[in-house]
């Protein structure tokens, strides 16, 4: 299972208002990136069929079924610093990561 924090919960939260017929953030992972598979997020006006969807609150997050099994024990964070801020996913699964900590392998 996925997990957010507080934090990430309240600004997906946020973003959620300003989109129109949203009803949960996709979270996923494809290949590419420099260590084989990446990160990617959006948001979703749909679920498929075979999507895992987690609630927490009254947020929902939303997986393909080929992207569930990798982030499984994942936690999803919002980190706002003097370097930046956006979303960082922390995996369990992943055995090294990049640079930027968007791209992994299993």
């Amino acid at each position: 299972m996925v997990t957010i924090t507080q934090v990430a919960e309240q600004k997906i939260r946020e973003l959620m208002a300003e989109e129109k017929d949203v009803v949960g953030l996709r979270v996923y992972v494809r290949g590419g990136g420099c260590h084989g598979y990446q990160y990617g997020m959006a948001f979703e006006s749909k679920t498929a069929e075979d999507d895992t969807v987690v609630e927490m609150g009254d947020v929902r997050v939303i997986m393909d079924s080929q992207s569930a099994p990798l982030l499984q024990g994942a936690e999803v964070d919002y980190v706002d610093s003097v370097q930046g801020s956006g979303f960082s996913i922390k995996n369990p699964q992943a055995k090294t990561t990049c640079g930027c900590g968007s791209s992994f392998s299993s």
